[in-house]
């Protein structure tokens, strides 16, 4: 069963949403201060969080990037009124979605599983289970390997989120074919709900960041992106 950590000062918020969550096989923890959910971060194993925007302590901005030092789990924030600044904010600090208040259950469940089956590593296969595991993917200085889900750029170990993860799988599966934004926004979230083309822009520069000094992502004015990338033969 995975498990949700909750960080918002609704003591009301908590439990109903745990009762829900468990119809979904998720179990569902509420802090309801900042301090408290970082504490329980460190303490526990968590398979993501939800964070509100309006907390005591810090704001869910300050304390999505304190995250952010130390762990890439997924991160759902919850936006008052759904203020666009609210959304870009939160995707330009690590945030893996979000979803405005007041919010059905119903969809930030299905938010969860959308992050959740993202960070999912590919299987092994086994004599039981003999489906072929997708081959490593090698470019000029960068290493992406599909079943353990990791990335290396000049031999180091890259940490990214489960959204930047699957951007660059996508477009290193197809090197120096350019995808648009829609494309992209379509194949990560998986729906179309709510979708805006600003947050491509902002997962492709912090993935660009994180990929330097490689210059591994072309932008094509009025298209879309592409790897630009070599790829090597093993």
């Amino acid at each position: 069963m995975n498990r949700i950590l909750l960080i918002d000062d609704d003591d009301n918020l908590g439990p109903p949403l745990a009762a829900y969550f468990q119809r979904f096989e998720l179990q569902l923890v509420h802090a309801n201060r900042p301090s408290l959910g970082l504490a329980q971060l460190q303490a526990n194993a968590f398979d993501a969080a939800i964070l509100d925007v309006m907390l005591p302590e810090m704001d869910g901005f300050e304390l999505c990037r304190t995250i952010r030092k130390t762990s890439d789990i997924p991160i759902v924030m919850l936006t008052a009124r759904g203020d666009v600044m609210d959304r870009v904010v939160g995707l330009e600090l690590g945030a893996d979605d979000y979803l405005p208040k007041p919010f059905e259950p119903r969809e930030l469940v299905a938010r969860l599983q959308t992050v959740l089956r993202r960070r999912k590593p590919v299987a092994v296969p086994t004599p039981s289970a003999p489906t072929p595991a997708e081959p490593e993917l090698r470019f000029e200085g960068l290493r992406i390997d599909p079943v353990r889900r990791s990335v290396q750029r000049l031999g180091d170990e890259v940490e990214l989120t489960g959204t930047e993860y699957e951007l660059l799988l996508l477009l290193a599966r197809e090197p120096g074919k350019v995808f648009n934004r829609d494309d992209i926004l379509n194949q990560l979230r998986g729906h179309e709900a709510d979708l805006y083309t600003r947050a491509v822009d902002i997962v492709v520069s912090r993935l660009r960041k994180k990929l330097e000094p490689l210059d591994a992502i072309k932008t094509l004015r009025n298209a879309g992106y592409a790897l630009a990338l070599r790829p090597v033969t093993p």
